[in-house]
C-alpha cells in the first residue's frame, strides 16, 4: 500500500497524556464572550428592525417575507466580522503586542532557550509541482540548519499523487534532495496508493505510523513556506505550554505575481490582522486551526482528533472534508487549548492566480464546511459552547451567499408587484445600505488605518500613497469579485441538495492566460443574470439602478474582468510598478516572483 523511501521505525501507539495545565475560563473571559454576544445580538436585531420597518410599508407580500427571512440569515456572519475587527483593531492600538495581549502564552515564544522537543514538518500533497513543493521544504531545512537545531526537525511528504508520471517526479526529486542534504535520514517520503480520507486521512495515517517519534509535528500545505524563526518561535511556545495541543499561526500570502493574487492577498493582509485579533481576544483557548502552518502536539492529535466518517451517502456524508476546524474542536474537547498568534509572523502561502481559480477553491470550502450541518458534527456530545459557535459561524459563513442572492431574488419579484400608498422611507433605506457596505468593508478598513497610523508599517508597503492607491484598489476589486463568487456558491450550494460534489485535486498556482471561450463558459450565468436584472430594474424600478449599480457591473463585467485579471501582462506591470506591494516586496532588493519564495522566506529577518 505505500512506496517509502527513508530511513523510518514504526512503534507500538501508545496513549497521550492529559495536559498537565488546563487553564480554567477566568472571570475575564466569559465577560468578553457576554459582551460580544451583546453587541452582536443587538446589531443583529438592529438591522432586521431596520429591514423590517423597510419592508412593511404598505403591508406584507410573500416576496418581502421572502427578503426579510433572507437578509436576516445573511446578519451573524456580518455582525461577526464587523466587531471582530473593531475589537481588533482597539487592541493593536492600545496593547503595547497585540499577540501577546489576547494569548499571554505566546511571549514565551521568543528567546534563545534550546529546543528541546521533537518536530516533524509534513507536508501533504496530491498531484502537485514535486520540485516547488521539495524547493520549500529545503528552504525551511537549510534555515533550521544554518539555527543550529537541524537534528530537533524531520521533513515528511505525505504523497496521495495518483499520476504516474508526478509519483516518479516526486521520488526523484526526493532522492535528489537526500543526496543534498547533510542528513538525508531526516527527509522521509510516504504514498499511499489509497486517498481514503483524503488530506484528513493522508495526516491521520502519518500520525498513527508516526506518532511516537516526534513531540510535536507541523502540517504544511504544498504551497506553505514559513521562515526558520516563525517554526522556533510556535516550537518554544509548544514547549513552555503543554497545555496547548494546537498553536496556529497566522498565515499571510506570499509575493505574488498574478495581478489577482496580488490585490486579493493585499486587501486580506490587511483585513486578516484585525478580524484575528478580535477573534482572539473573545475565542481564547477555543481557536481557530486553518489546517497548515501551525504547531500540533502529535500524539494528542492521534488520540483525540480521528474524524467521524458521516452519515449519508450524499455530498454532506461520508468523510470531512473541511476537516481543521472539527480537528479543533475534538482538540479542545480533550482538554487542550487551541490559540491563534494574532500577529503576521513570517508564515506564508500562496493564493489563486485567477477568478476561476478562486472559485474552485471557494466551492471546495463551501461543501466542507456545509458538512458542518450533520448532526455528527454539530451535534457532537462534550463540546464547549464556543467550540460549537465555531461550526455554527463556519457554517453561516458559506450560507451568507445563497441567501444574499435568493434577498436580490425576492427583490427582483416584488418589483412586479403594485406598490402602497404610503410613502417609501427613503432616508432609512439610504442609511441600512450604507451600514451594509460600511460592515462588510471594516476588517479591511480597520487593518488599513492601523497600517496608517504606524509609520513603520506603513514604510513597509511604500508610503502612504501606495498604500492607499492599492487599498482603493482593492476595494473595487472586491465589488466586482464578490457578487460573483457569491452567484457561483449559491448555485454549488442548491446543487448539493440534488448530489452534486466538487472534486479536491491540485490546485492551479501558478500566474496562466484566461481565454475568452474559458472565461465565458465560467460566467455566463452571472452575466445573463446581470443582464435580466438590469432590464427589470430598468422597467420596474429605475430609481434603484444606482444602488444596484455595483452588483449589477460585477455581473456583466464578470467575463472581461475574470480575463484582465488572470492575464500575465497585467500581473507583469503590476509587480513592476510595486501595484499593492506586501513588506516581502520592500524588504527585498528586486520584485519577486513565485519562484524565488523559498528563498525569500529562508533569508527573512
Amino acid at each position: 500500500m505505500y512506496s517509502d523511501i527513508a530511513n523510518c521505525t514504526s512503534e507500538a501507539s501508545t496513549s497521550s497524556p492529559r495536559p498537565q495545565i488546563v487553564t480554567a475560563t477566568p472571570r475575564s473571559m466569559i465577560l468578553r464572550r457576554l459582551l460580544v454576544l451583546f453587541l452582536n445580538g443587538a446589531t443583529i436585531a438592529a438591522l432586521t428592525a431596520m429591514m423590517w420597518t423597510l419592508l412593511a410599508t404598505s403591508g406584507w407580500t410573500i416576496p418581502e417575507v421572502g427578503m426579510l427571512v433572507a437578509f436576516v440569515v445573511t446578519l451573524p456572519w456580518l455582525s461577526i466580522g464587523f466587531w471582530n475587527a473593531v475589537i481588533g483593531f482597539m487592541i493593536a492600538r492600545l496593547a503595547k503586542d497585540t499577540a501577546v495581549y489576547v494569548n499571554p502564552a505566546w511571549r514565551d515564544a521568543e528567546g534563545d532557550q534550546p529546543i528541546v522537543l521533537r518536530t516533524a514538518l509534513a507536508v501533504a500533497v496530491r498531484n502537485e509541482d514535486p520540485h516547488a513543493v521539495i524547493a520549500r521544504l529545503e528552504a525551511m531545512q537549510q534555515g533550521l540548519d544554518d539555527a543550529g537545531v537541524g537534528e530537533r526537525f524531520a521533513f515528511h511528504v505525505l504523497s496521495d499523487s495518483s499520476d504516474p508520471e508526478i509519483c516518479a517526479e516526486e521520488e526523484a526529486a526526493v532522492r535528489e534532495w537526500q543526496l543534498r542534504a547533510h542528513e538525508a535520514h531526516r527527509i522521509h517520503y510516504r504514498r499511499r496508493s489509497d486517498n481514503a480520507g483524503f488530506k484528513a486521512g493522508n495526516v491521520r495515517e502519518f500520525c498513527l505510523r508516526y506518532g511516537n517519534n516526534y513531540d510535536l509535528f507541523i502540517p504544511l500545505d504544498a504551497d506553505s513556506a514559513m521562515s526558520a524563526d516563525a517554526i522556533l518561535r510556535l516550537v518554544r511556545c509548544m514547549q513552555v505550554h503543554p497545555e496547548i495541543g494546537i498553536l496556529q499561526g497566522l498565515v499571510v500570502g506570499a509575493p505574488a505575481t498574478s495581478f489577482f493574487a496580488r490585490v486579493f492577498q493585499f486587501g486580506m493582509r490587511h483585513g486578516m490582522r484585525a478580524f484575528t485579533a478580535g477573534s482572539a481576544w473573545w475565542q481564547g483557548d477555543c481557536g481557530p486551526y486553518w489546517g497548515h502552518n501551525a504547531a500540533i502536539r502529535i500524539k494528542a492529535f492521534r488520540d483525540h482528533c480521528d474524524l467521524p466518517v458521516l452519515p449519508g451517502r450524499g455530498p454532506l456524508g461520508g468523510h470531512v472534508l473541511s476537516h481543521d476546524q472539527v480537528e479543533a474542536v475534538l482538540m479542545r474537547r480533550a482538554g487542550y487549548e487551541v490559540r491563534v498568534v494574532a500577529a503576521e509572523d513570517e508564515s506564508y502561502e500562496e493564493n489563486p492566480p485567477s477568478l476561476p481559480d478562486f472559485v474552485k477553491r471557494e466551492l471546495r470550502w463551501c461543501q466542507g464546511n456545509l458538512q458542518y450541518l450533520n448532526p455528527a458534527l454539530l451535534a457532537m456530545p462534550g463540546l464547549p459552547a464556543v467550540s460549537r459557535l465555531q461550526l455554527v459561524l463556519a457554517i453561516l459563513m458559506y450560507l451568507g451567499a445563497p441567501f444574499w442572492m435568493l434577498f436580490i431574488a425576492f427583490g427582483a419579484c416584488q418589483s412586479f408587484l403594485p406598490g402602497g400608498d404610503e410613502p417609501y422611507p427613503v432616508d432609512l433605506g439610504i442609511a441600512l445600505f450604507v451600514c451594509v457596505i460600511t460592515m462588510s468593508l471594516m476588517p479591511k478598513l480597520m487593518g488599513l488605518f492601523d497600517t496608517l497610523l504606524s509609520p513603520a508599517r506603513r514604510a513597509a508597503y511604500g508610503g502612504t500613497l501606495p498604500l492607499l492607491g492599492g487599498a482603493m484598489l482593492e476595494i473595487v476589486f472586491s465589488a466586482l469579485t464578490a457578487p460573483v463568487v457569491s452567484f457561483a456558491i449559491a448555485r454549488f450550494a442548491a446543487g448539493l441538495a440534488f448530489g452534486r460534489r466538487i472534486l479536491w485535486e491540485a490546485q492551479r498556482r501558478c500566474s496562466h492566460r484566461l481565454y475568452f471561450s474559458e472565461a465565458a463558459q465560467a460566467y455566463w450565468q452571472q452575466t445573463f443574470v446581470g443582464a435580466l436584472l438590469l432590464g427589470v430594474l430598468a422597467w420596474q424600478l429605475p430609481s434603484v439602478l444606482p444602488w444596484a449599480a455595483p452588483l449589477l457591473a460585477a455581473f456583466l463585467l464578470a467575463i472581461p474582468f475574470a480575463m484582465l485579471t488572470a492575464a500575465p501582462s497585467a500581473g507583469r506591470f503590476a509587480t513592476a510598478i510595486g501595484l499593492c506591494r506586501i513588506p516581502e516586496e520592500t524588504r527585498a532588493a528586486a520584485a519577486v516572483s513565485q519562484d524565488a519564495i523559498p528563498a525569500l522566506v529562508a533569508n527573512e529577518a
